[in-house]
C-alpha cells in the first residue's frame, strides 16, 4: 500500500493506531488531523484499554511534517494551521485517558520526535536514532519542544535542537529517558510491545487513567501553549532566511 492512511485495529483489548505516508512517514495536515481524531476516539472506546502508536513500513518511524506543504506556506495564518497539526496530535495524546505505548522502529525527525515524546511509554529498535532538524531551515522545534523537554529534560532537548544536523542514537535517547527499552530488530520490538500492552490490560482502567493525569500534571496549559508555539513557527517560515533555505529543497 502506497497511499497515506491512519488505521486502527483492536486485538486483545489493545488498540493499535498506525499511520503511514510514502514520503518516509512525513505527515501532511489531513493525516495529522485524522491521527488526532483517531487517538481521541480510541480514548473513549470501552473496547480499548491500552493504545499502541506505530507507523507503517520498516524503516522511518516519522520524518516529521510534510515538507511539500511547508514549502507552499505564504502567510502567517496558513503557517499557524500547518504547525498546529502536530500540536493537535500531541494534545490528543496528552488528554487521552489511556496509556499510549510508542513503537518506534526506525529513525524519527522533528515532529516525529514530538510524537515519541508524547507517548507514555516508548520502546524502540537500535535503528531509532532521533534528530530535531528544524533549525536547519530557520525555524526551531517550538511546537514539539515542550513534549521533548518533558522527556529529555531541558539539557537533552536543547542539545539536539541546537545540533540540528546530527542524529542521536537510540541508546542516547534511552539514557535520556525517551525510550524505555531498545531492541535489536523490529521483530523483537513487536513481541515486547504486544506482551507489555496486553499485560497492562490486566490493570484497573480507572487507576491507569488517574496515573496518567498524575504523569501529565503541569501541562494543563498546552492547548494554548502549543498553538502559541505554532504561531511562532508560522511567522518564522515566512522569513527571508527560511524562504532561501527552502528554495534549495525545490
Amino acid at each position: 500500500m502506497t497511499q497515506p492512511y491512519v488505521k486502527q485495529t483492536i486485538e486483545n483489548q489493545v488498540g493499535y493506531i498506525e499511520f503511514f505516508h510514502p514520503a518516509h512517514n512525513s505527515l501532511p495536515g489531513d493525516i495529522l488531523a485524522e491521527l488526532a481524531q483517531t487517538i481521541t476516539l480510541a480514548g473513549a472506546n470501552d473496547d480499548i484499554k491500552v493504545i499502541v502508536l506505530k507507523s507503517g513500513r520498516d524503516r522511518t518511524f516519522c520524518a516529521g511534517a510534510s515538507f511539500k506543504e511547508l514549502i507552499n506556506i505564504n502567510d502567517e495564518e496558513t503557517g499557524k494551521v500547518f504547525f498546529s497539526g502536530f500540536a493537535n496530535v500531541i494534545n490528543a495524546m496528552r488528554k487521552c485517558p489511556k496509556f499510549i505505548i510508542g513503537r518506534v522502529q526506525g529513525k524519527t525527525v522533528g515532529g516525529g520526535v514530538g510524537l515519541a515524546s508524547a507517548t507514555d511509554y516508548c520502546m524502540a529498535t537500535k535503528f531509532a536514532a532521533i534528530k530535531l532538524s528544524e533549525l536547519n531551515v530557520g525555524i526551531g522545534p517550538f511546537v514539539v519542544g515542550p513534549a521533548v523537554q518533558r522527556k529529555l529534560g531541558l539539557s537533552g532537548m536543547s542539545q539536539i535542537a541546537i545540533d540540528a544536523n546530527s542524529f542521536y542514537s537510540a541508546e542516547w535517547a534511552k539514557d535520556k529517558g525517551l525510550f524505555t527499552q531498545v531492541f535489536e530488530n523490529t521483530e523483537a520490538l513487536d513481541i515486547a510491545v504486544k506482551e507489555f500492552a496486553e499485560n497492562l490490560c490486566n490493570y484497573n482502567p480507572e487507576a491507569m487513567a488517574e496515573m496518567k493525569q498524575v504523569f501529565w500534571k503541569g501541562t494543563e496549559d498546552w492547548d494554548e501553549l502549543l498553538i502559541h508555539r505554532a504561531k511562532i513557527s508560522g511567522r518564522l517560515v515566512l522569513s527571508d532566511f527560511t524562504k532561501q533555505k527552502l528554495k534549495g529543497y525545490n
